[in-house]
């Protein structure tokens, strides 16, 4: 005699029910043949329901055993269970429980895909169930545009996809007008003459009726069992025997590729579906990543033009003067640093540009007007070592300088201050009794080293050195080093070279990149600190994902029930909500993005003091970061999604 292909032994199920155990089914014991078509009838809350949802381990008794092939469920684990749901048993339920996002061809073919079939053979499989079964013009309908007798044809062919070897069907005629439900029974008996195993769960002698056999229950004891035909069509299912688990080994990254990209596609679905929904989900990370990328950029922006505007003012350069330190006494009677030094220091690779000063304190003239002023002779490169442009005029020269030429440049506040009528190229004033002629006025400029309201005039060293107090040597002498280069090495080594020259230490710097440093360290802790506010707003945007996405899986309670139903693993819900709410973050990190950039647009035009430069691996960090949220704060609802038990969750609204 041939195996039973289900047998139940002593079968007892309960449920908790406040402080009391509530017994739903006692002590059944039964088997079914394969190729039989069996009715299980009773009252409503006799037990049947509960009997259907064990035999197609939807559910697990609390005692006794039940067998599939011999082999006892008990020991099989969540996604063994799921496997038998997806390669051996068809559902056909009273409510259809169809997946509302879905068209009648993407119903059909969801358990093909949790069986790992491909897209084309998924496709070509439910197209020819639902044309045999008179929907050829509806597969791109869902299910709230079909009636209820199509929508059940659709659960049938959705039954049938992967073999559907025993159908389960719950009440199929119960939400059917009567003509659907004689098409439906028909259909029904079609599939047993096919050689499927019916096993149909009814209150209604008539649905009943066409069974072989009938079993009836009643306070959760089987009461009656009852051949109503003879065994004459019971047929061995050979194909029922399927070895899935045996993979070719070249298909093993195949299947893992077709779960991520269907899953990303069932997550597309969902967002797309629930727009308003995904939008808040993804609102928080919006406004977090576009909080780090723009502080980052406007931190970036305005250390530049801070930086860009120190060095203008000279804050990048190294003053050589002569004496042991500020406080030696006898720095002014040193005289050995000389344009030669001067000269000396412009062949060093990190040297930028080079000027000798030598400062005159003399009396300024112009008409009959006298006022106080610095003036400095100065080198060619002067101007650039400061920062300073022009407003007006020209520079002087290295003629100038060869030649002791008496010209002279002003700043803005020598030409306001001496020149009321606005014109000063071309004049002549008196450095003592020196005249010279302006021959350029410079742009006002804020210098760190330089009185902003103190009135400066310029002329070469070689004139205030030779025809003011005829001496050989400098003042002291600046030198502007290349931006790209450690200030304090470039600082030893001009020490190194000027004592090469001199043989003795007799000269000292002053590194006035300090200045720029401190700015520059301020810019960065500022950054930093606005940026971790930023971050906290990214971690509270991560938070928000994962509540909505924990009421995302409670609102979808249903639809996971359905998938588990069909033949989902665990896996495959966990990751279908995780690829969804990575998919949120990913995507509000994009729109983060997005929006930084707008702010920074928003910025340029309205605001010609702030700057945005916008750092790449500040982005690449964003959506990383982005991404990241989406796998931690998205772990704890997939996972609860996919621990839930299918029978509660089908019986979810």
């Amino acid at each position: 005699m041939a195996e039973a292909l289900l047998k139940l032994v002593g079968v007892t199920r309960s449920f908790t029910a406040g402080d009391q155990a509530l017994t739903v089914l006692k002590e059944v014991n039964f088997q079914i043949n394969r190729g039989e078509m069996i009715a299980i009838i009773g009252a409503s809350g006799s037990g049947k329901s509960t009997l259907m949802n064990i035999l197609g381990c939807l559910d697990k008794p609390n005692k006794g055993s039940y067998f599939i092939n011999g082999q006892d469920t008990s020991t099989m684990g969540e996604d063994d269970l799921a496997a038998l749901r997806r390669e051996y048993f068809g559902f056909i339920f009273q409510r259809y429980h169809l997946l509302g996002d879905l068209t009648a061809l993407e119903n059909v073919e969801v358990p093909a895909l949790y069986a790992n079939e491909g897209p084309h053979e998924r496709q070509e499989k439910a197209t020819r169930l639902l044309t045999r079964l008179g929907l050829s013009d509806r597969l791109d309908h869902k299910p709230g545009q079909l009636s209820g007798g199509q929508q059940q044809r659709v659960s049938v062919a959705r039954a049938l996809v992967n073999g559907g070897d025993v159908i389960l069907a719950d009440e199929p005629t119960g939400a059917l007008d009567s003509r659907s439900g004689e098409e439906m029974m028909e259909l029904l008996r079609e599939l047993h003459a096919d050689g499927h195993t019916i096993i149909l769960v009814t209150h209604d002698p008539q649905v009943a009726a066409f069974a072989d056999r009938i079993i009836e229950i009643k306070d959760g004891e089987i009461i009656a069992d009852k051949q109503t035909r003879p065994e004459s069509k019971i047929n061995e299912l050979n194909s029922a025997k399927k070895n899935t688990e045996q993979k070719k080994p070249n298909e093993t990254f195949r299947i893992g590729y077709t779960r991520y990209i269907e899953a990303l596609k069932m997550a597309l679905i969902a967002m797309a579906n629930h727009r308003l929904r995904t939008f808040l989900t993804m609102l928080g990370i919006i406004i977090g990543i576009a909080s780090v990328v723009s502080v980052v950029a406007l931190g970036n922006g305005s250390q530049q033009t801070i930086l860009d505007n120190i060095s203008s003012m000279g804050t990048n350069t190294i003053e050589i003067k002569p004496g042991t330190g500020r406080g030696d006494r006898r720095s002014g009677r040193v005289r050995s640093l000389t344009a030669e030094d001067a000269n000396a220091l412009k062949i060093l690779p990190f040297v930028d540009s080079v000027t000798p000063t030598v400062r005159a304190n003399v009396a300024i003239r112009y008409a009959s007007e006298t006022v106080t002023g610095s003036v400095q002779g100065v080198g060619t490169e002067y101007f650039r070592v400061r920062g300073y442009s022009l407003a007006q005029g020209q520079y002087f020269n290295e003629q100038s300088v060869d030649s002791l030429e008496q010209v002279a440049v002003i700043d803005a506040n020598t030409k306001q201050e001496l020149f009321s009528d606005g014109e000063a190229l071309g004049r002549v004033i008196f450095l003592g009794k020196l005249p010279v002629r302006i021959i350029g006025v410079t742009e006002p400029i804020e210098s760190v080293s330089d009185n902003s309201d103190e009135l400066n005039i310029w002329v070469p060293y070689t004139t205030v050195s030779g025809r003011i107090f005829r001496q050989n040597y400098v003042s002291d002498i600046t030198v502007r080093i290349d931006e790209n280069v450690s200030s304090e090495v470039a600082e030893q080594g001009i020490i190194s070279l000027l004592t090469m020259r001199h043989g003795v230490v007799d000269f000292f710097t002053i590194n006035t990149d300090t200045i720029r440093k401190s700015i520059a360290k301020t810019s960065n802790t500022m950054t930093l600190l606005i940026s971790a506010i930023a971050f906290i707003s990214l971690l509270v945007g991560g938070i928000g994902v994962m509540n909505i996405m924990l009421v995302s899986v409670t609102e979808r309670t249903r639809e996971i029930g359905i998938r588990m139903a069909v033949g989902a693993r665990q896996a495959d819900i966990m990751r279908q909500f995780l690829i969804e709410a990575m998919l949120v973050c990913f995507l509000g990190g994009a729109l983060g993005v997005g929006l930084a950039y707008l702010i920074g647009i928003v910025f340029h035009y309205t605001s010609s003091d702030l700057l945005m430069i916008y750092s790449t691996s500040s982005i690449i960090a964003a959506f990383a970061c982005s991404t990241l949220i989406g796998v931690l704060f998205g772990f704890l609802p997939a996972r609860s999604a996919s621990k839930l038990n299918p029978v509660d969750a089908l019986s979810r609204d």
